[in-house]
């Protein structure tokens, strides 16, 4: 028999916003249902407005199980950052429908204002049915936001949010259903207005907030500099400069140049940017794609080393000038720092090669002279070093 093959990591995570998200949709459907019927029943224009409130809820719900499932996937060649923006473009959607929606609601309760004998009369049922309205979605609200956390998910804790702004449409409604029952008609109405501007502003701030990450607006400002303190505090990294920042979806990329040592090995720097990657994903919530350029200065400050010829140039014209020293022959190491605007290179000689100090401080002034010839060259550095044991 074959072990079962153990579910991803993604895979689990899109089952719990699946779970989390179906029950809110049928809770959604029966609330929004009930309102709108119940609404006509009872007369109450802003128990109706609050069942399309719901049915908008129910959308967001069908936008977040498209998202969950599109968003999860992996990338691919056509999408080598994933497809967590599926669910930016269907909010930016949604949030325009809701917008439309709110102003339809406010446009038809202004105009039952200005026309008295349209004012609906409500009566106790659409009061009963706003209260049981308030309770279900304020236990829909505590739930989906606890798998939110659970999970980390922006996209959940938006829906959860939205879940609440039902619960809080729904006192609104109540209080305009108690005063319309208590002699003042026109209070449903004004309820109803109330209702219809905030489904226009949650539509408004959907839309808003992923217009911005569609056209990669940076993160809030405590979040850069939380992930600026996380840099810093990794060993080896002297400063950092260059920080760009932007969200795809629930997620964050994070773009950085890093200062280390101006001589570090390759090697070396590459383990301090990893660092820094890692440390980067496990300490702020949201990052989760990091690229790290090294510097070996400070590129904002020093001059520029655009356009130093590389190691095989370099190498030539150096050999060029060392044709007529002979001790340049048993040169064994070439190394080369791009500093500052020049090219700064270590050469290491083995001490077997010279027979006394004198001899090699002469070898050593006259191929670093050699060296200076070349406009490029910098500061010129001459180890003599004992054999390899």
């Amino acid at each position: 028999m074959h072990a079962p093959i153990e579910k991803s990591s993604e895979q689990k995570r899109y089952q719990e916003t699946r779970k989390v998200t179906l029950v809110g949709s049928v809770v959604d459907l029966v609330l929004a249902v009930a309102k709108v019927a119940v609404g006509f029943i009872s007369n109450s224009q802003a128990l109706i407005a609050d069942g399309i409130h719901s049915f908008s809820d129910l959308v967001t719900d069908v936008m977040v199980l498209f998202a969950a499932k599109h968003g999860s996937q992996e990338a691919d060649a056509d999408h080598p950052y994933g497809h967590a923006r599926y669910e930016t473009i269907a909010t930016v959607a949604l949030g325009i429908a809701l917008i439309l929606v709110g102003f339809g609601i406010a446009y038809d309760a202004i105009r039952r204002l200005y026309e008295p004998e349209l004012l609906f009369h409500p009566g106790w049922m659409a009061f009963i049915v706003a209260c049981i309205s308030i309770v279900a979605k304020e236990a829909i609200f505590r739930y989906t936001m606890h798998v939110a956390n659970k999970l980390r998910s922006n996209l959940l804790r938006a829906n959860a949010w939205h879940s609440r702004s039902d619960a809080i449409s729904s006192v609104i409604v109540a209080i305009g259903v108690l005063g319309s029952i208590a002699g003042l008609e026109y209070l449903d109405s004004i309820a109803a207005i109330g209702v219809a501007f905030m489904i226009a502003k949650i539509g408004a701030d959907f839309s808003w907030h992923s217009i911005r990450e569609l056209v990669d607006t940076g993160l809030d400002t405590e979040i850069v500099e939380k992930i600026k303190d996380v840099i810093r505090s990794v060993k080896g990294v002297e400063s950092l400069h260059f920080l760009r920042t932007r969200r795809m979806g629930a997620d964050a990329l994070v773009d950085v140049h890093i200062q280390v040592g101006p001589k570090v090995s390759v090697s070396e720097g590459h383990q301090i940017s990893e660092s820094v990657r890692q440390k980067l994903i496990a300490e702020v919530n949201e990052v989760s794609e990091v690229l790290v350029h090294i510097d070996p200065e400070d590129d904002e400050v020093t001059t520029s080393s655009d356009g130093l010829p590389l190691r095989e140039d370099v190498l030539q014209k150096l050999n060029q000038e060392w044709r007529d020293i002979p001790l340049a022959e048993n040169i064994e190491d070439v190394t080369l720092h791009y500093l500052d605007g020049k090219i700064h290179p270590e050469l290491r000689i083995p001490l077997h090669a010279v027979k006394d100090i004198q001899q090699a401080r002469d070898a050593a002034e006259e191929i670093r002279q050699a060296c200076k010839k070349i406009e490029e060259i910098g500061d010129v550095r001459i180890d003599f070093t004992s054999a390899p044991k």
